[in-house]
This record gives C-alpha cells, structure tokens and sequence, in this order.
C-alpha cells in the first residue's frame, strides 16, 4: 500500500466519520442528560429526506439544511414530550421515531418524486461543494505535505469541518461551563439539580433540542454532502454505529472522535477493498460490506471495558411534592 493509497483511505475515513461523528455527539449531549435517544437513525433519516426534497425543489442547499434540521428538530421534541413530559419509555419512543421515519420518508419521497422513494439527483447549488483552503493548491507539489494539506485536509465541505470543530465545543460547554454542569448533573443526580432551584425539564429539553440540531446536520450531510440526493434508508445503521461509537467512547467529546474516525476507517476500507485477494482466497463483496458491523459488536463486545452511563439515564424525573 503506497502513501497516496493510504491518503485517499484517510480521506475516504473524515468523509464517512463526519456523520457518525454529529450523531455520536448529538447523543451524547442527550444521554449525559439522562435522555436515553435510540431514535438517532430515525432524526438522521427525516433529516436526510426533507435536506434533500427542499434543496432540489429550491435549489439552494442551505434552505435544505434548515430543513433538515427542523424535520431532526420535530422528532427530537417528539421523543422529549413522550419521554420528560409524559415520562414514557425512552426506548420505546426512539424505537417509534425509527419505524416512523423509515416509512414516512419513503412513503412522502415516492409521494412527491414518483421516482420509487428517492429523491431527484442534485447539482449545483442544491449541493454542498468542497472547500479549498488557503495556500492548497500552492503546496500540491510538495511531497508528503501536499498530499496531506492539499487531499486530506483540505478539500471538505462546511459541514465536515463543523463536525471536527463540535468536538472541543462540546468539550468546552459540557466540561467548562455552567450549562455543561448543569447538563451533566440532571444525568446523574436530577434532584439534587431541582433542589437547587435549577429546572430538570428545562435542561432535559434542551439537550434533547441540541441532539435534534445535530442530527439534522448529519443527515443533511449525508443527502447534500457525502451523496447528491435521498434514497431508502441512506443511513443504512449509522445511527446505531454512533450509539455504539458514543458507548466505546465512555459517553466522552475526545473519544467519541478517535471511535467514530475508527468505524469511519473501517468503512472506508470495506468500500476501497471490496472482492479483497488474500493469497488466492477472496473475500466477496457481502463480506467487505458487513465487516465494519461485525467489527462494531467486536469491539463493543471486547474492547470497551466497563462503560458505565449516566446514572439517571434512561429514568424519568418525578418531582417529590
């Protein structure tokens, strides 16, 4: 493998982790706050349809994040009323938003497209193009460093670098601020945070709107971004790979980076090695495809250790009167 393969593969690795990396996020911004949100796939999906559907029919790809972000939005308060409000079974709900996006958008895409449930392909503003940083091009000629400046981390849409630049945020919010305290505390001890005069409901919102926003990007990014337009299913388990990704992260801003740039690895090299040669045995392409799941339970299974989540995660908050 010479050094420009292993680039494209690393490149390939930033381009399929940034989805799993807003997602794996967005989660864990709800579960350090005792929301459990299995419904991760689900909001990514809508997310995904609606970007695509506005961005077509408008042609400008920034209308169809926004309304990405509020189809992600909408089911993230669908999941917090039927969850804070209405102390439901988290689970169940997440479950619910997964079924119901996975029918809806196919259902409103054939509805409105008559093309089997996906959207037309987009071109143009209706995309997200590639960014070219300062001094690139000028570097492209320089060994080992051209490559790497000019292939690797040059040459992403917005949105990827939003996703990288999220990590220290979210460090900073959860770990440096009042809110992240607060956050941080209604996931372990929420009435110790009522007793001090501080709303439960209030935070548990909003770190489910938080999650809502986040999902939205990633999937508008997956139908404007890393695709140019929605089919069935496009997620094809994300949403589950960023709930393990949050898992083996130990529900933490910096290793959710190295989990989700690990399964994106993983990805990227079942797409560049399908029908994989080894000494005259090949691998089919079934293989290729299924190996980064498999590879997730491996190492949830194996590797992660004791996880230990929010202590309250998962409950509903039931103020003493």
């Amino acid at each position: 493998m010479d050094f420009l393969t292993i680039i494209q593969i690393l490149d390939s690795t930033i381009r399929l982790a940034t989805p799993l990396l807003l997602a794996c996020l967005a989660g864990l911004y709800s579960e350090r706050a005792g929301v459990f949100d299995i419904g991760l796939e689900g909001k990514m999906l809508a997310a995904a349809f609606l970007s695509a559907a506005v961005a077509y029919v408008s042609g400008s790809v920034w209308l169809g994040l926004l309304a990405g972000i509020g189809a992600s939005v909408l089911l993230a308060m669908v999941h917090g009323l039927a969850s804070i409000t209405f102390r439901g079974n988290q689970l169940i709900s997440g479950v619910a938003i997964n079924f119901l996006a996975a029918g809806l958008t196919v259902l409103v895409a054939q509805s409105w497209f008559q093309q089997g449930g996906r959207t037309p392909s987009l071109m143009g503003g209706a995309r997200f193009e590639p960014i070219t940083l300062p001094f690139a091009d000028a570097l492209s000629g320089v060994p080992f460093l051209g490559p790497i400046y000019g292939d690797l981390i040059s040459g992403h849409s917005v949105l990827v670098y939003m996703a990288f630049a999220m990590v220290p945020i979210t460090w900073w919010v959860l770990f440096r601020t009042r809110f992240g305290l607060r956050l941080r505390a209604v996931g372990e001890n929420p009435a110790a945070v009522d007793t001090a005069g501080v709303s439960v409901t209030r935070l548990r919102y909003a770190a489910v709107l938080i999650c809502g926003v986040l999902c939205g990007v990633a999937g508008a990014y997956l139908a404007t971004g890393l695709q140019a337009g929605f089919v069935k299913d496009m997620t094809a388990g994300r949403g589950f790979i960023a709930l393990a990704a949050l898992i083996f992260a130990k529900w933490r801003p910096w290793n959710a980076l190295w989990a989700c740039l690990l399964f994106g690895l993983l990805q990227a090299i079942a797409l560049r090695y399908q029908n994989l040669d080894l000494g005259g045995i090949v691998i089919p392409v079934q293989v290729m495809d299924v190996l980064p799941y498999i590879l997730t339970v491996i190492f949830l299974a194996g590797f992660v250790g004791k996880a230990i989540p929010p202590r309250a995660g998962g409950e509903p908050y039931v103020k003493e009167r």
